[in-house]
């Protein structure tokens, strides 16, 4: 288990500029909540309602430029309001990858590391004009 966490914080976080997530949870819809940020192992996006701690959610990414968005399931591994946004920042683990139920395709990962690459490279300057206001 040790293990796990430390692979995880080693997991580069990079933000895909216009990139937006849509989830479903007991008949609420959320559709083009902006992703702040991404990793191999999960993101971190704006929403307008707080959601429950360790729910599974999947997720359906947006990456400006690709016709099919990125699907991923997750677990909910914490909330936070943003004060002066007025919204919530949710951060969900991905669930590993795998052709096991339940598990993501080994196929986004692939896409993931691939969007890593290209936006991680971006200098600061770069990442600080697509903040979310």
């Amino acid at each position: 288990m040790g293990d796990k966490n430390s692979e995880k914080r080693e997991c580069k976080r990079f933000i895909v500029p216009g990139a937006t997530t849509s989830f479903e949870i007991k008949g609420y819809t959320e559709e083009f909540s902006p992703v702040l940020d991404m990793s191999r192992g999960g993101l971190k996006f704006m929403s307008n309602k707080a959601v429950e701690m360790n729910k599974e959610l999947a997720l359906k990414i947006s990456i400006p430029g690709e016709r099919t968005p990125l699907t991923l399931l997750g677990i909910v591994k914490w909330v936070s309001f943003d004060e002066g946004k007025k919204k919530y920042q949710i951060g969900v683990q991905f669930n590993p990858y795998g052709e096991k139920k339940g598990q993501n395709y080994p196929g986004t990962l692939v896409k993931i590391i691939a969007l890593e690459q290209k936006f991680s490279t971006a200098g600061k300057e770069d990442i600080e004009k697509y903040e979310i206001d």
